[in-house]
C-alpha cells in the first residue's frame, strides 16, 4: 500500500481514531479513511447543481487473491418473487432481522492476526457458509482483510474476487452458520418506497447503524475518479456516512435492494444523496466472482450519442444513436449501421446512452441479445453476440 493510504489528521475524509480498547478485548481499532470507507469527497457536477459526487479513494492494488472454488454445499441466494412493499412494516422489525447479516470489514497492512486495522467498511452476508459482499474500494490494496460479525466474532477473510467496474467484491470467511439477506426482485420496488440503510459508519463500536429514507431515483451515473464511472445506481435519501461502504440498502420487507457505495456532499455537508449498486447488478456480479473470480462484462462495440425525436416542438429522447464501431468485438457484424438508433435490448427500453451502459452491466460477454433499432424511422431487430468489454471502455 502506498503513502496515500496512510490517514492524515487534517484529511476531512479520515474518521478520528477509536479510543484504546480495554486490555481484555481484542485490538481491532480501525481508522476510517480512503476507499476503505464510504466516499465523502467530491468530483464532477450532477444535474447541473453545484454539488459534486462522492469520489472513491483507492487503497492501491490488492495482491493476487487465492483461488476460490464454491463447494457443492454453497447455496447461492435466489431472487424473491415480485411482492409489493408494505410501508407499514416497522423499521425496527426490519433492522432486528437484518442486523445479524451486516458485518464490519477491517483492512490494513501486515498480518491480520496481530496487526491493527487502518480502515474499515461494511459488508453483507451473501451465503450461510461464509461468502460476504462488500465494495471493491473497501478491500482494494489491502494487505489483510478481517471480518467482525454483529455478535463480535472476528474472522480472517480471503478476497474471492473483485470487480472495479461495478465497485463490488466478494470475500470469504471460514464460517457455516451465517444469516444471509434475501434478495429483492428489482420489479418489486419503485421511487418513493421505503429504503433502509444498515452499515458501520466511522467504524464505531456497538454494532451496525440503521437509518431510513426512500428510494429517490434509479439509474444514476457517478464519476468517481477521473477515469472511473459507476452506472445504473440507486439513489436514496437514507442517511449514509463514511464506513458504510459495502453495507445494505433494504426495502420495506427487509430484502436487499442494493450495496451502498457513495454519498454526495457539498461545501455545506451532506445533501441527502446516497447511492447503491442495485441488486439487479449485484447478484450477477457476485455469482460470477464466486464461480470464476472475475466478471466478463459485455461490450457492444459502438460509440453512441443521445438521439431525440421532435414531437410537437419538444425534443423527446428516443435512444442511443450509433456514431461509429469500435474494436474488433461487438455488434458490427450483425447488420447494424452507423446512424441506427438503439431503442431496446431484449425488450428493455434504452432511453439514452446511460441506459445503454447500465443495461450492459446486467449482461455478459458471449450472450446473444436482440437489439431493437430505428433506421430512418423504421423499426428493425437484430440478434447480436456481445463482446467482452476492454479495460479502457465505459
Amino acid at each position: 500500500m502506498s503513502d496515500r493510504t496512510v490517514p492524515r489528521d487534517d484529511d476531512p475524509r479520515v474518521a478520528p481514531p477509536r479510543p484504546p480498547l480495554p486490555p481484555e478485548q481484542p485490538a481491532r481499532t480501525a481508522v476510517a479513511r480512503g476507499r476503505g470507507v464510504l466516499p465523502a469527497a467530491l468530483i464532477g457536477g450532477i444535474l447541473g447543481a453545484a454539488l459534486a459526487v462522492g469520489a472513491l479513494f483507492a487503497i492501491d492494488a490488492l495482491p493476487s487473491h487465492e483461488t476460490f472454488t464454491a463447494s457443492t454445499s454453497t447455496t447461492l441466494p435466489s431472487v424473491a418473487p415480485a411482492q409489493a412493499s408494505s410501508p407499514s412494516t416497522a423499521v425496527a422489525t426490519i433492522a432486528a432481522k437484518a442486523i445479524p447479516s451486516i458485518v464490519t470489514v477491517e483492512v490494513g497492512d501486515g498480518n491480520g492476526l496481530t496487526d491493527r486495522a487502518s480502515a474499515s467498511g461494511s459488508g453483507v452476508v451473501y451465503t450461510a457458509n461464509g461468502l460476504i459482499l462488500t465494495n471493491n474500494h473497501v478491500v482494494e490494496g489491502a494487505g489483510f482483510v478481517r471480518i467482525v460479525l454483529s455478535d463480535g466474532r472476528i474472522y480472517q477473510a480471503t478476497v474471492v474476487g473483485a470487480d472495479p467496474v461495478t465497485d463490488l467484491a466478494v470475500i470469504s470467511i471460514d464460517a457455516s452458520d451465517l444469516t444471509p439477506l434475501q434478495l429483492a426482485n428489482p420489479s418489486s420496488y419503485q421511487i418513493g418506497d421505503l429504503a433502509i440503510a444498515i452499515g458501520n459508519p466511522l467504524g464505531l463500536y456497538g454494532g451496525p447503524s440503521v437509518t431510513s429514507g426512500i428510494i429517490s431515483a434509479f439509474n444514476r451515473e457517478l464519476e468517481v475518479t477521473a477515469s472511473e464511472r459507476l452506472f445504473g445506481l440507486l439513489q436514496t435519501d437514507a442517511p449514509i456516512t463514511r464506513g458504510s461502504s459495502g453495507g445494505a440498502l433494504l426495502d420495506a420487507n427487509g430484502r436487499l435492494i442494493g450495496i451502498t457505495t457513495a454519498i454526495g456532499l457539498s461545501d455545506v455537508g451532506a445533501e441527502g444523496l446516497g447511492f447503491a449498486v442495485p441488486v439487479s447488478i449485484v447478484q450477477g456480479v457476485a455469482n460470477d466472482l464466486i464461480r470464476d473470480g472475475v466478471v466478463r462484462h459485455a461490450f457492444i462495440g459502438v460509440q453512441v450519442e443521445p438521439a431525440f425525436e421532435n414531437i410537437g416542438g419538444a425534443q423527446v429522447p428516443e435512444g442511443a444513436r450509433i456514431l461509429s464501431f469500435e474494436g474488433d468485438t461487438g455488434i458490427q457484424d450483425t447488420g447494424a449501421e452507423v446512424g441506427d438508433i438503439i431503442t431496446a435490448i431484449d425488450g428493455i427500453s434504452v432511453i439514452g446512452v446511460r441506459d445503454l451502459i447500465a443495461l450492459l452491466r446486467t449482461h455478459r460477454a458471449g450472450q446473444t441479445v436482440t437489439l431493437s433499432l430505428l433506421r430512418d424511422g423504421n423499426p428493425i431487430e437484430l440478434d447480436a453476440v456481445l463482446g467482452q468489454r476492454p479495460p479502457d471502455q465505459p
